[in-house]
Order: C-alpha cells, then structure tokens, then sequence
C-alpha cells in the first residue's frame, strides 16, 4: 500500500501530517503534560516510562530489535514525525511500534492509512529510541525525505513543492548544527566527493562521520547555496575561497559559527567552526594539570609583569588554558584586555577585543592601542611576527603581566623562536617568566573504561618508547584501555585532558638564552632543573585512568625536536 501512495497522495498525507502535528502540540499542551515531562527528564528513565505506561495501558520496552528493512513497513519521514520504530514482533497482521510517548488517535490513523496495518504501541526509553533512529537512518534524514523527493521527475511543475523543498533543505542545514552542538563537535566538514556529500563532525579532536539520506547528492548545491546565504557570503563566486560567519541559536546556546569555502574538483568544500559563546573556560583542574604544575604556574600568575606564553600546534587547547589562567585572576582591583582572533570565550569583567586584519588592525597594531588603555594584565591572542614580539616584550618589561600564544614543538623551542625572530636575547631571558607546551589527548569515558589485559613486557616496551625512567611501580599500574558505550557513541572517549611541560626560566637557562644555545640543549638542562615533559604527563595521567596508553604513545614523538 505504501508503494502505491508513494506517486503523489503520500505528498499530500505529508502536508496534512504536518498540520496535525502543530494541532497536536496545542492538544498536549492543553492537556498540561508538561509537569509530566518536566518528571521524566528529571528521575529515571525506564520507572517514569513504566508509570506512563501504566496510566495509559501500554506495554513498556527497555530493549527491542529494529525490524529489518524498517522503512519498507513505514516511511522514513513518519520515522522521524512520530519519534517511532518498527521492531521485531510475534504478531504478522499488526506493525508493531516502539515510541517515546503515549500515541495520539490520529498517529493510528496515519500509519493505517500509509502502512496498511494497525500499529500496536510500544514505550519506550526516549534516549534508546532517538539514538537507533539517528544511527539507522542519519541526521536530517526526515528532511530530505519521501515528502521531499516525490516527483523528482517533475520538479518545477508547482510553486509549493519548490517552497517544500526549500523548508526541508533549512530543516536539513539546522539539524546538522543542532545534532553538531549535541555531540559536542567543535567543527563541521561539508565535503563533497565524486558520487556523494560527505559531511564529518570533528568531536574530542577525531574527525566522525555522520550518516546521511542516500539522495543527499542531489541537493548539494542547495545545501552549500543555504550555509553561504546564513554567512552572507555570494552565492555565485564559486571559483574562489571566501569567509564569513553566521550567529546561530540552537535551544540555549549561541552559537558564533566561523564558516570557510573552498573550491575542489567535484564542487565547494565548507568548514564550519563553533563557537559556543556561553562556553565557560575550564578551571585548573578541568585541564588537566596536576598539583605541582598548577602551583607552578599560580606563582608566576602572582607576578606583576613578566611574559607567560603557551606553545602547541593548532587545536591544543592554548586559547582555553589562556582564557583560564585570566578567568583565575581576574578579580575588581586588575584591568585586564585581551586581543583576539577571534574571541572564543566571554569573561565577564574583561575587555575583549577582535582584530579585523583586512583594516589594519592587527595584533601588532592593537597592543600599540591597549597600552594607551592602561592595562594591568594583556592578552595577545597570538605572536606572529617580530612586531608583535618586540611589543609584547617591551610591555612586559615595563611592568604588564602578558599572556600570548606561539607556534613551537616543545617549550624551549619558543625561546629560539623568539630569538629568530630578532628580538635580542637579553630582552627574552629578562622578559619571560613561563613557558608551557601542551597537547590535547582524548579522556577516557569513565562509564565504560577497563582495565588493559596486555603483559608487563608491553607496558615496559612503551615506557621506553616514552623515554620515561620507570620503577617497578610503574610497570605495577592498572592502565584502563577503551571500550565503547551509548554515554559515548562506542568510541570509548568522551572530552580532552591536556598533556602539559612546565618550563621556569631560572639562571642557568638565563645564562644560555644569553649565549644563543640550542633549544635541545635548553631542553637538557630544563629537565635536570625538574621540567616534566610532555610524554611523562601523559604517563601521569595513564596512570590516573584519565587517558590510555595508547592516546599517549600517539605523541611519542612530541618534544625530540632539536
């Protein structure tokens, strides 16, 4: 029966479908469910589920197997309408139907009319059922469904199916962001390829494919033509890159998505970065740092004037270690300003400023500005160039505390960065107070994390490989290996903890920034002085079931460098 409403009176059921939705919303909110709901967020899920299945006379499921071939027994769009799955059950005559809430007498009638079989209702867990539909049948899948597709043939033939197709693509682009901000993802991938659109969420630093509709191919034009409308960007340049932005809000986040276009063989590729404006930088113990770092660098927080600078590749996290340590001593008595590219997170009390290069306001430029303002404490989003070093040295040495950013392998690698970079030695060895180096390692989901079942051989071999003097303690510690549950999509890992080398300028690396010495051999005296490097962090935290070996021995190269 589906098959032959699938040629057009489906279109229509469609239309009216979603006009008793809106009816029944005002219908549920009459009835006044919305205590009810407010209960079931709040309490355990499967009691409340078995309460409401009392109350309404429906069989209660906390496990069930989605029926083969779901969406040839009802179509993809009710899937998504009705929040329901067919499973597998006993009874050949009737469509049996798992849902997440009690089921509405014209919810009978539409999947008798489309289905041709009476449903018999199931309950069951809201998060069990929403996880299976978005794993089988992908984001967005609804959108660009059956009601949209219909008549493919024949597009153009009405005015309302073309502002059908348009609602749906909206839909489509609003529920990726939305299932993006859900995961946690911190970028969004539109990458078209030869026979497909591929679009992949960067989450804890891995990139993850999403799954999608089949015919998604068909309307890449129009979604990449819908993502440059929202940043305002010319829809008809698309030979050459451009940039934008777009404001976004998404339930109670706003949302700054930075958005990137570039041209490729099989069409424009487009790269979405969130920023989630009512993030909040983590504390000291959220990032990861142990006691003795963090009493390391409190002390130099504590200082008047010198330089702290964070060091690491693209992504590291240096922006939100800055954005904390300002958070820790941001108090009524200081002023501090930051500048930025871009502004990342709010603190409230700060002056934040973003600069706009293509005007001329530069980094360079701005801390020429900020130091007419009066600071207590600066920020600098980034040291790029001689300019901005000589600036941000000056300042420090006339007695501002300065926080900024530098791209190096290791910590002593900044010093010789800013030695190539013509700034004189005794200004950098009189100037800088801290330096820290950092990487970002994937956090084990503390939900399903186990213990690792490898020998003793293989811990010593990898210790080794860290170049970490071990103990027979050591070689005694549970390390906890990955396993996979629902709290984290089966990866085994949920959030980042920073790995972290702490290096104090003291006299003798004073004296050998002085002479010009290499940064390994700064490095050599740094560890003797006590810096831990990166690859001992990361064994710290193995050992304190943060993170697993062999997300640390990913890095094991980190900090060779000469």
């Amino acid at each position: 029966m589906v098959a032959d409403l699938k040629n057009g009176p489906l279109k229509e059921l469609t239309r009216k479908l979603d006009e008793d939705q809106r009816a029944m919303l005002s219908e549920t909110q009459r009835q006044d469910r919305l205590p009810l709901l407010a209960q079931f967020l709040r309490s355990n899920e499967m009691e409340t589920v078995r309460q409401i299945g009392d109350a309404c006379k429906i069989p209660v499921l906390d496990d069930f197997e989605l029926l083969p071939k779901a969406t040839e027994h009802i179509p993809l769009r009710l899937i998504h309408e009705y929040q329901c799955l067919p499973f597998l059950g006993e009874n050949d005559d009737e469509l049996e139907l798992i849902t997440l809430w009690p089921p509405e007498e014209r919810m009978d009638e539409w999947i008798f009319a489309v289905c041709g079989k009476l449903p018999r209702w199931h309950l069951g867990p809201a998060k069990a059922v929403t996880n299976c539909i978005t794993q089988n049948f992908g984001v967005g899948s609804d959108s660009l469904g059956d009601s949209v597709i219909a008549d493919a043939d024949n597009t153009g033939r009405e005015i309302e199916e073309s502002e059908d197709e348009n609602a749906a693509l909206i839909r489509f682009v609003n529920e990726v962001i939305h299932k993006a901000v859900q995961d946690r993802a911190t970028d969004i991938h539109f990458e078209p390829l030869k026979e497909s659109l591929q679009i992949r969420y960067r989450i804890d630093g891995e990139l993850v494919p999403i799954r999608l509709p089949d015919n998604l191919i068909q309307f890449q034009g129009a979604i990449i033509s819908r993502l440059k409308i929202m940043a305002k960007l010319n829809i008809s340049e698309k030979r050459r890159p451009q940039d934008g932005r777009i404001n976004y809000g998404t339930g109670n986040s706003e949302l700054d998505i930075r958005i990137s276009t570039m041209p490729t063989m099989y069409g424009e590729s487009i790269s979405l970065r969130l920023l989630n404006q009512k993030n909040q930088p983590l504390n000291f113990e959220e990032l990861g740092l142990l006691a003795p770092d963090q009493a390391k660098i409190q002390k130099v927080l504590d200082l008047p004037h010198g330089i702290i600078l964070v060091t690491g590749p693209t992504g590291s996290g240096k922006s939100t270690s800055l954005t904390a340590f300002i958070r820790d001593i941001n108090t009524p008595g200081k002023r501090i300003i930051t500048i930025e590219d871009p502004v990342e997170y709010e603190v409230p009390g700060v002056n934040q400023t973003q600069v706009r290069p293509e005007i001329g306001f530069t980094f360079a430029g701005a801390l020429r500005h900020v130091l007419r303002q009066d600071p207590d404490v600066i920020m600098v989003g980034e040291i790029r160039d001689m300019e901005t070093a000589d600036i941000a040295i000056r300042a420090a040495l006339t007695g501002h505390l300065v926080f900024s950013t530098i791209h190096t392998n290791d910590a002593p690698g900044a010093l010789t960065r800013l030695i190539d970079m013509e700034i004189e030695p005794f200004l950098i060895a009189s100037a800088v107070e801290l330096i820290i180096a950092q990487r970002l390692v994937r956090r084990l989901c503390n939900h399903c994390k186990i213990p690792d079942k490898n020998e003793k051989g293989y811990l010593e071999e990898c210790l080794k490989a860290l170049q970490i003097n071990y103990t027979e303690e050591d070689l005694n510690s549970t390390v906890y290996v990955p396993n996979g549950c629902e709290q984290c999509r089966n990866l085994g890992f949920r959030g980042r903890v920073g790995l972290y080398e702490i290096l104090r300028i003291n006299d003798e690396i004073h004296e050998m920034i002085i002479q010009k010495l290499s940064a390994r051999q700064i490095r050599i005296q740094a560890i003797k002085s006590g810096m831990v490097t990166l690859q001992e962090s990361g064994w710290n935290q193995v050992k304190l079931g943060r993170t697993s070996l062999n997300e640390v021995m990913r890095f094991s190269k980190i900090g060779d460098e000469s």
